[in-house]
């Protein structure tokens, strides 16, 4: 259910709009993965202090990306119906408070990172231009999805990195996964603006794949599946952990089988939001595969 702010004065109300603080869905698709790498990498006795920290850098690290990304798109968001109500696309709030919030996210962040090691440290910057990058990739790329899902695998990176001061291949694995993953709800989630997208010239991985929708998001998860079960089995993790990815793979082929349908923005936005689920769950089958 949504957060209600009406306790709190107007301005704050704005920043936590602003900063999507009812709904929290996409700083879990950031934080999961980035827990998936410190679990396997520790093979399901992550530190506290990592999760921690990797938890309080996702919520600070989205919450700083969907400021850069309303920032650069504040003129195209007043096209769409979804979007036109935004703080920045509406006015209601303005641009120099917004990048006011961004330095204090940024700061904290920085913080953060300085109670990593060195490798994880090194690897950070390319996490920020990622993040700052991807508004613009929709303007360029027909498949904007994919620089979005590179941006948020970063993530895992940096967690392995965190959590055993070196990048195997399990780490690459997880990467790709979590891209391939990206891609998929993503695709879903931009069906919910495929008209406005149109009118307005942005490239979304639902244009791009059309009536074929359905197939991309199929052939995305099991790209997604396929990197996580060799990731696990590389670690030798436990039976259980490929009897959820199967079953999580079951899920989403009902969704693949809506997909194939006409449809409306409200079950994309459901469907989207049920991915946060998916990784939860996955997340639960790396900690019980190493029991």
């Amino acid at each position: 259910m949504p957060v209600e702010f009406s306790h709190i004065p107007s301005r704050l109300r704005l920043i936590a709009e602003l900063i999507r603080l009812p709904n929290q869905t996409g700083t879990l698709l950031l934080m999961l993965p980035t827990l998936w790498a410190l679990v396997l990498a520790s093979h399901g006795r992550p530190d506290p202090r990592l999760l921690a920290i990797f938890a309080a850098g996702s919520f600070l690290m989205r919450s700083a990306g969907v400021i850069l990304n309303d920032a650069a798109d504040r003129r195209l968001d007043r096209q769409v119906e979804r979007t036109r109500t935004r703080p920045l696309a509406s006015g209601r709030l303005s641009l120099g408070t917004a990048f006011a919030v961004l330095l204090v996210l940024l700061a904290i962040a920085a913080g953060l990172l300085l109670l990593l090691d060195r490798l994880a440290l090194f690897l950070s910057p390319v996490a920020l231009l990622l993040a700052a990058g991807y508004p613009f990739a929709k303007r360029i790329l027909p498949l904007p999805q994919a620089v979005l899902g590179v941006a948020f695998g970063w993530g895992v990176v940096m967690a392995w990195a965190a959590a055993r001061g070196s990048l195997e291949l399990q780490t690459w694995l997880l990467f790709g996964g979590t891209v391939a993953w990206a891609v998929a709800y993503d695709t879903i989630y931009a069906v919910q603006d495929l008209a406005d997208d149109r009118r307005s010239g942005i490239k979304s991985s639902a244009i791009l794949f059309g009536q074929r929708i359905w197939l991309a998001v199929a052939v995305s998860v099991g790209l997604m599946m396929l990197c996580l079960g060799a990731a696990g089995w590389l670690s030798g993790i436990g039976p259980v952990y490929y009897g959820v990815l199967a079953a999580s793979c079951g899920f989403v082929g009902q969704q693949v089988r809506t997909l194939r349908g006409h449809v409306s923005p409200l079950a994309a936005s459901s469907m989207f939001r049920q991915h946060a689920w998916i990784g939860g769950a996955i997340l639960a089958a790396f900690w019980l595969g190493f029991l």
